[in-house]
């Protein structure tokens, strides 16, 4: 056997795709290539069963081609369980774009990655991520129409980012419920990690709502202007992981809670707006619960985002918009209630939620 000849290292090169643990059976995975544009894509369409795949395009400077697959992998799977969970009749998918946003983004770039996304005739329709504005989506859309996340002016919900992080905000207040007995999050400490648009709209509902609330960046200037805008204290200690807080909200890139951070964490909660917070759902999943941390499910509590996108396909307005956003209270309370009762994860038990609600699809049209 192949197997028992070659090293895991070259398993992981002789199967790059299919033998990604993070490949879970997807359904597709588009190589975008130009040489004119300078477009080095990624589209991974996960899972299609509920409905056309969504999910946002992320540029990044990625150190290697295995770690911009192995996001779009981990990235459009979520985006499944995302939709399934919020009961949104779509399916998961993601693009990420090879590069560096603040220096190699531009209109024609935008067009080209827009091409290929028609090319997939509504299979998978895109919207923002990180590394993009709703002015890079109303380029997209000059050449499909499969793209959400486009100005109100062209038809569009908007920047769903003040969305996303009013249903993290939800999400947090039923964690804090149900950890505390209470969901008033009123002179509770909160780290949040990553100010960027998600994390400074969650910081201004934080303080609104009265919580002490403490901001982690590697961004210093946005850190000293959303600190003197709301408040907030900046971060200046060298392990935030160990900081004895109630809450702790991972509000950049995911897998922050890895095996290097599990056991440093303080916090008696963790909401955050990232993607893929754990980096090994069942290992590090299984530890938080032995330490009683209370974990809010990422891909249901950052879900908002999707709702607004959601918006644009369906056409309902920004009332519904914001109804099915804080029905992620009573969804988490749902999860995490569940969870000790089955004596799961709280992942778990989402998972399997979401997991149901596609199998009940498939049979249903099989």
């Amino acid at each position: 056997m192949v197997s028992d000849i070659l090293t895991p290292e070259q398993l992981k090169k002789a199967n790059p795709v299919f033998g990604q643990l993070s490949f879970d059976d997807h359904e597709q995975i588009l190589f975008c290539n130009d040489k004119d544009t300078g477009l080095k894509a990624i589209i991974g369409i996960h899972n299609s069963v509920l409905g056309p795949a969504l999910g946002g395009t992320r540029m990044w400077q990625y150190a290697n081609e295995w770690e911009a697959l192995n996001d779009v992998l981990r990235l459009s799977r979520g985006m499944t369980y995302k939709s399934a969970i919020t009961g949104l009749n779509l399916g998961g998918g993601k693009a990420v774009i090879i590069g560096d946003a603040k220096t190699q983004k531009n209109p024609a770039l935008m067009r080209r990655f827009g091409e290929f996304v028609n090319g997939l005739s509504g299979k998978y329709i895109t919207a923002e991520d990180v590394g993009m504005e709703t002015s890079d989506m109303d380029i997209v859309r000059e050449v499909t129409p499969y793209v959400t996340g486009i100005s109100e002016s062209l038809g569009g919900a908007g920047n769903p980012s003040p969305i996303t992080a009013y249903g993290v905000f939800m999400g947090m207040k039923a964690a804090a419920k149900y950890k505390f007995g209470s969901d008033d999050l009123e002179n509770r400490s909160v780290l949040v990690q990553g100010i960027g648009h998600v994390g400074e709209s969650l910081v201004e509902h934080l303080t609104n709502d009265g919580a002490k609330v403490i901001i982690a960046d590697i961004n210093e200037a946005r850190l000293e202007a959303v600190s003197a805008k709301y408040g907030a204290s900046i971060y200046r200690g060298n392990d935030l992981y160990s900081e004895a807080v109630d809450i702790y909200a991972p509000c950049a890139l995911g897998a922050t809670i890895n095996d290097d951070t599990i056991n440093k964490i303080q916090a008696k909660v963790i909401a955050g707006a990232a993607n893929n917070q754990i980096a090994n759902e069942s290992v590090h999943g299984k530890i938080l619960q032995q330490k009683g941390i209370v974990y809010a499910p990422d891909f249901l509590i950052n879900a908002g985002g999707i709702i607004n996108c959601y918006a644009e396909i369906e056409k309902f307005g920004k009332a519904e918009i914001m109804r099915k956003t804080e029905n992620i209270y009573n969804t988490t309370l749902e999860i995490l209630n569940n969870a000790d009762k089955n004596s799961m994860t709280t992942l778990d038990a989402a998972l399997t939620i979401a997991k149901n609600r596609i199998e009940e699809r498939k049979n249903k049209n099989s």
